[in-house]
């Protein structure tokens, strides 16, 4: 993941919240082992206190600072580089993951044949660039592959989307009226004997770039070779780069996790709720500190760090180690 909040005043009022959100449901809502690695893009103190509150309590396994924004693609070559594991489940900062969400996207990353990236929200106009090697295996269709073009879609997460990046839901529906979303599903013979019932896996012609996962080795080669200088844009061109791999851009036929934005909404605290997200006292815009305590721990690491958690253990575990050092040395 990479954050980058610089102020918690004007377009980033509520952006502490929205990170919490994001954070709490990736915790949550994650049951696949996984090492959680943070790139903080030059965000103000606030924030960066926020990262190593949950790293000491082990829910970030690697965390790192930067006193500068380096911009998405400089910070994405040093975090991908630095990902250990053979898939990389990328995310920005202001993501809302479902339950089940890394499951569903790592079906479609094993179903079908060459996928560079896998989403878990299809957005409609992700499909409108790098949709050649697509196109491809469309017109030469694979056995057991069928396409079908429909719009499957729902008018609901187009309109979430859009209000989340700051378009008009009604103009952005009305434009995209007309467009048909591709459909593909392949079968699979789960085992023998061949009579055994077929197994169909779906999925939808696009991926977006503020979430997804890929296969370490092949997003490596996607990133540009050269830093760029440039603090905004690229991503689309990293979308065309997977592409001329000749790689798919997949998305999950169910929402499995949605895009945020900067702005809290009654709609998205709702939906917090619901899902039994514990937010309450997180996220003060006074304060600027989230506490981590009301998040949620991350499977498997919160015995490691319980004495942390214990006011002033830190002092006395560091003067019982040098302690038995000396008694031990010396």
């Amino acid at each position: 993941m990479i954050s980058y909040i610089p102020e918690l005043t004007g377009y980033f009022a509520d952006r502490l919240k929205i990170l919490s959100l994001s954070v709490a449901s990736l915790i949550q809502h994650t049951t696949y082992p996984y090492d959680l690695v943070v790139f903080d893009n030059g965000s103000c103190p606030e924030v960066v206190d926020f990262w190593r509150h949950l790293q000491l309590d082990g829910n970030v396994d690697y965390l790192i600072l930067s006193d500068k924004n380096i911009g998405k693609i400089g910070a994405l070559r040093i975090l991908f580089q630095a990902a250990p594991g053979e898939i990389i489940a990328y995310s920005d900062d202001d993501i809302l993951f479902y339950p089940g969400w890394l499951a569903e996207n790592l079906k479609i990353l094993e179903a079908f044949p060459k996928v560079g990236m896998v989403s878990g929200v299809a957005v409609r106009n992700a499909a409108l660039h790098a949709h050649h090697s697509l196109d491809q295996l469309v017109q030469h269709p694979l056995p057991g592959l069928t396409v079908s073009f429909e719009r499957c879609i729902p008018d609901e997460w187009e309109r979430d989307w859009a209000a989340s990046t700051g378009r008009d839901p009604q103009s952005y529906l009305q434009d995209s009226k007309d467009r048909q979303d591709t459909v593909l599903k392949i079968s699979h013979h789960p085992g023998s004997p061949p009579s055994e019932e077929e197994t169909v896996s779906e999925a939808i012609g696009s991926a977006n770039h503020f979430q997804f996962i890929a296969r370490k080795e092949i997003i490596l080669q996607a990133l540009p070779a050269d830093w760029s200088g440039k603090l905004m844009g690229h991503m689309l061109e990293l979308d065309q780069a997977v592409d001329d791999l000749g790689y798919l851009r997949l998305s999950t036929c169910k929402r499995t996790t949605r895009h945020l934005g900067n702005t809290v909404s009654s709609d998205m605290m709702a939906e917090a709720q619901k899902l039994g997200l514990n937010l309450d006292g997180v996220g003060n815009p006074e304060s600027g500190l989230l506490l981590s305590r009301n998040l949620p721990r991350k499977p498997g690491n919160h015995r490691k760090r319980w004495l942390n958690r214990i006011p002033g253990s830190r002092r006395i575990l560091m003067w019982t180690y040098k302690r038995l050092f000396e008694i031990l040395y010396q």
